[in-house]
């Protein structure tokens, strides 16, 4: 399959490289859409194909419904990805992006035996972790976007833009609702590596929850924390990508790929 053939409304291409040796899967968080990872095939070594996932709400499905509830959006991801797997796999999630590449990758074994070949986790405590905070989706609009303000992943001239913001807080609720309804099941550790990022400032995501996460792989696990609050993958741009580069080169070379450095 082409990668012409994979841009659909769910996975968009925004530079597509049909003689890419793997493809990345990006996962947005909470509020967010594919717009999120834009720049990322300029950031991604040229040997990686970089696949942007659009949820409904959002870019061209902002006329769908959203989602609240995970188990319904992974099963449509799994009819969705599933004929586009045909080359090795990587999963990238930040926050609410970690967990639905969680569930998915464990959809995907189920059900296709397939795993990819490594979960990149990032700004997320482990499943396993209750969530002692308070429900975000329950609060009103003033209080919600008071808690956007904090978490500083949203510019403070779009916060005051009442009339984005009107169109922002219906997805940015149901993204809450479906992360802070999630029930975590037990199942059998993944085969596939797993590396996690996380902002040593964050005061939601402790790096002692992000540490968890070992026990959801028999493969290896590495832990980053770079400086920076929880959307230090911003924050800390420069040096996110090339602790991520360095960790593809390496999954690359152990698909017996060449890579170029440069």
């Amino acid at each position: 399959m082409t990668s012409q053939g994979i841009n659909t409304d769910w996975l968009i291409i925004p530079r597509p490289r049909p003689m890419a040796r793997m493809r990345l899967f990006c996962f947005p968080y909470a509020g967010g859409g594919a717009t999120a990872y834009w720049e990322w095939p300029e950031r991604i070594l040229k040997e990686v194909e970089v696949v942007l996932v659009e949820l409904p709400g959002r870019g061209r499905k902002i006329r769908e419904s959203l989602y609240t509830a995970m188990p319904p959006l992974i099963q449509q991801l799994v009819g969705q990805m599933t004929p586009f797997l045909d080359k090795p796999f990587a999963f990238f999630g930040h926050s609410m992006g970690a967990l639905l590449a969680f569930e998915l990758s464990h959809s995907l074994r189920e059900r296709e035996g397939k795993e990819p070949r490594k979960l990149y986790l990032s700004g997320r405590e482990a499943p396993h972790i209750p969530d002692p905070r308070e429900k975000f989706h329950l609060l009103t609009d003033k209080e919600l976007l008071q808690k956007l303000e904090e978490l500083n992943g949203t510019p403070r001239e779009v916060l005051q833009n009442k009339e984005l913001m009107e169109l922002m807080l219906p997805i940015i609720r149901a993204d809450f609702a479906m992360c802070e309804t999630y029930q975590y099941a037990p199942r059998e550790p993944l085969s596939c590596p797993i590396t996690v990022f996380g902002g040593a400032a964050d005061k939601n995501v402790p790096v002692s929850g992000l540490q968890e996460w070992k026990t959801h792989t028999r493969s290896q696990f590495r832990l980053h924390v770079l400086p920076g609050d929880h959307f230090f993958i911003y924050q800390e741009k420069e040096k996110f990508f090339y602790l991520l580069n360095e960790d593809l080169t390496a999954l690359l070379m152990q698909e017996g790929v060449q890579v170029v450095q440069g």
